[in-house]
């Protein structure tokens, strides 16, 4: 029988052995031997005390041996504290490898921390890409509208994935030349009758400059007729000008209205300061009678002049209702 004491070191014992191999990743550091890949336990402990995960770095490690690949485990390291991913990186140099791409390990590192999924940048460099543009709406000469989508096959520049545009770029440039293709085409029925023109102008304009792609084809997958937005803005404009015409001509009425107006009221004061004047009449009468001035007779005269201007005045006016009236 064992004493207490034996069962309590041995206890303490086997938890440090097994504080120790947690801390030290030796089944990891058996396989890295296995795999002829050269990593010391001080390396490993080193990796644990700045917080880098072993199994991160030596995986990668004994996959790039395995493929025949040199790489350097400082770097590594040095890449995943830098906030890169070691094992895309490594698969991205494993398939350059195979392919007959030349990409070292400085470049991939650069391109992985430039926010570019490296290892499918080689693959669409091994495998071009079809990038499919959304329906773009252009218009010819003739005022119709034409809606064309374009599929861009590229394949991706591994010397200017660091800083070269993205997708988006081509995308853009794509419906740019389209529209400017499609612009300076007379009718809409040249666009239709021959759609592998706008291909081949587009192509020709270089589009892939500055970009991490190379453009290999432009294709027009679909081509239709749109609006007629000639026709339409003519319609606006004709709108337009009927509003404004009409504008005018109430303007025109109003101050017509207003005109009239006026008139009226001067009419009115005339008329007033006739009725003001006839009033005078009969006290001057009286005293060019009273003066002398004036005889009976010729106020008799009068009377009668305007009792038969008044006859007259009944006269035509019993033939014709509307006489008099405004």
């Amino acid at each position: 029988m064992f004493g207490i004491g034996f069962l309590i070191t041995l206890f303490i014992v086997v938890a440090l052995l097994m504080v120790l191999f947690s801390f030290i990743p030796v089944g990891l550091w058996i396989s890295a031997l296995a795999a002829g890949v050269k990593v010391g336990l001080i390396n490993l402990i080193g990796m644990r005390l700045r917080r880098v995960p072993p199994h991160k770095i030596v995986l990668p490690l004994i996959k790039a041996t395995k493929a025949g690949l040199e790489m350097d485990l400082a770097k590594l390291e040095a890449h995943y504290l830098a906030g890169g991913n070691v094992d895309r990186v490594v698969d991205a140099l494993i398939a350059a490898e195979r392919a007959g791409i030349e990409l070292n390990f400085s470049r991939a590192a650069a391109i992985d921390l430039a926010g570019r999924d490296v290892k499918e940048a080689v693959m669409v460099s091994v495998t071009p890409k079809v990038i499919e543009t959304p329906v773009i709406a252009a218009m010819a000469k003739n005022g119709i509208q034409v809606k064309a989508i374009a599929r861009v096959t590229v394949r991706a520049n591994i010397d200017r994935l660091v800083g070269g545009a993205g997708e988006e770029t081509i995308i853009a440039r794509v419906g740019e030349g389209i529209v400017s293709t499609v612009g300076s085409a007379e009718s809409h029925k040249d666009v239709l009758e021959n759609p592998d023109n706008i291909s081949k102008t587009v192509l020709a304009k270089g589009l892939d400059s500055g970009t991490a792609f190379e453009i290999l084809s432009i294709d027009i997958a679909d081509v239709d007729v749109g609006k007629n937005i000639g026709a339409e803005l003519q319609i606006d404009q004709a709108e337009a000008d009927k509003n404004i015409a009409q504008a005018k001509a109430e303007e025109r009425r109003a101050m017509a209205v207003a005109l009239e107006q006026e008139m009226r009221a001067r009419v009115q004061e005339m008329q007033a300061k006739v009725v003001e004047a006839e009033a005078e009449v009969p006290i001057a009468m009286a005293d060019a009678l009273r003066n002398g001035k004036l005889g009976v007779m010729d106020y008799y005269n009068l009377l009668n002049i305007n009792a038969d201007t008044s006859m007259r005045d009944n006269i035509a006016k019993s033939t014709n209702p509307n006489l008099g009236k405004e």
